[in-house]
């Protein structure tokens, strides 16, 4: 089997895997980047203390993370001028991550340059989103002309679980109805009908849908114009405030669920009281997503809070056994990938660890053939 680079750019991070075949033959984390006193000072730095660390003899493929593909990307692509173009097109709908992603590859072209690259987007898996799912009710022209539709993201993830959902079950992949939720420090549910992404919470940003570490999640567009208006706040700040100071954080001061609960066993209220909207929003997306989907064979849980809290996955699916959908607590306290619900359960509940990383790797071979 060949051997593939995968470069997963965060904001303020730089994940990479080198894999040969199956097989993970180095990994790390570079954190902190650009941030004073941190880690590297730039991405691109990153990048370059990365390649010239690894034994990359025999490498086959570069494969990179890419957040934002718009419109234009519905499928990973190998990666020439033209693609590194409409990437830095796509600057304005995700600011924060796809210059990353650009240093990335940038760094990576120039230091591997007879290496295939491949873009892996998050956005790509939700191109099968019915239009109706996709359009948000503004002025149709206008939402045309500056893009504004629901893209979705932690694709690379949902595609993963999904599928290996179907592995654990046994059952074919193209026939199998999925809610994957994917509780990390962010976090988006996903309505995974035979294979396909036909609802997802994320939207035009990664800041609609479930409540996160430090996003809001959905709120009234109103409260911007509230703050813009009363509050004398520059949109920037809103911005920032919905984006980095908002969800568990601004609920609690701390964005880890692991202190939420343990504040909350303590008797904290703000704990209890956060804890409590986290739930109660994927709760209701679960309903909804339940009564797109018609049949809901399975539920899945993954990322570092769907894999490693157990109370609040009994939580965000207590009071669904009407729906079939119920959680053996003796199951849910367990580890690894598992079925947590209780047998002969009309909708299967599990617990897969997503490896978005290996998902990209397998993209990356299967646009170059390997």
């Amino acid at each position: 089997m060949s051997r593939i680079l995968v470069l997963n750019c965060g904001s303020s991070s730089m994940k990479y895997r080198l894999y040969d075949g199956a097989e993970v033959r180095d990994k790390g984390t570079v954190e902190r980047v650009g941030e004073p006193g941190g880690g590297p000072a730039d991405h691109e730095s990153a990048v370059r203390q990365i390649i010239e660390g690894l034994d990359l003899a025999g490498l086959a493929g570069v494969g990179h993370r890419v957040v934002h593909g718009g419109r234009k990307f519905s499928a990973p692509v190998r990666i020439d001028d033209r693609v590194v173009a409409a990437i830095e097109d796509l600057v304005p709908l995700a600011p924060l991550h796809n210059p990353a992603n650009l240093a990335g590859i940038r760094v990576a072209r120039e230091k591997l340059p007879d290496t295939p690259q491949v873009a892996v987007f998050d956005t790509a898996f939700h191109h099968t989103l019915p239009e109706a799912a996709a359009t948000y009710a503004i002025d149709r022209d206008l939402a045309e002309r500056y893009g504004v539709r629901r893209y979705g993201f932690h694709g690379t993830s949902h595609a993963y679980v999904s599928r290996r959902t179907a592995e654990l079950l046994d059952r074919p992949y193209g026939e199998l109805n999925t809610i994957t939720l994917h509780l990390g420090n962010g976090a988006s549910a996903c309505a995974v009908q035979g294979g396909r992404s036909v609802a997802t919470s994320m939207g035009m940003s990664p800041l609609e849908g479930l409540v996160m570490g430090t996003r809001s999640g959905d709120l009234d567009p109103t409260i911007i114009f509230h703050l813009r208006r009363e509050a004398g706040m520059r949109v920037d700040d809103i911005d920032d405030l919905l984006n980095y100071r908002s969800g568990l954080l601004g609920l609690t001061g701390v964005n880890d669920m692991r202190e939420v609960l343990a504040r909350r066993d303590a008797g904290d209220p703000a704990a209890a009281l956060a804890f409590e909207v986290y739930r109660r929003r994927i709760t209701g997306y679960v309903g909804a997503y339940y009564a797109l989907l018609g049949r809901v064979d399975a539920v899945t849980f993954t990322a570092g809070v769907g894999e490693h809290a157990a109370p609040v996955r009994a939580a965000a699916l207590a009071g669904l056994d009407r729906l079939g959908i119920a959680v053996d607590p003796s199951r849910n306290a367990g580890s690894g990938d598992r079925v947590i619900s209780p047998d002969g359960a009309e909708v299967t509940v599990c617990v897969v660890a997503t490896d978005e990383e290996r998902e990209i790797a397998q993209e990356t071979r299967d646009v170059l053939g390997l």
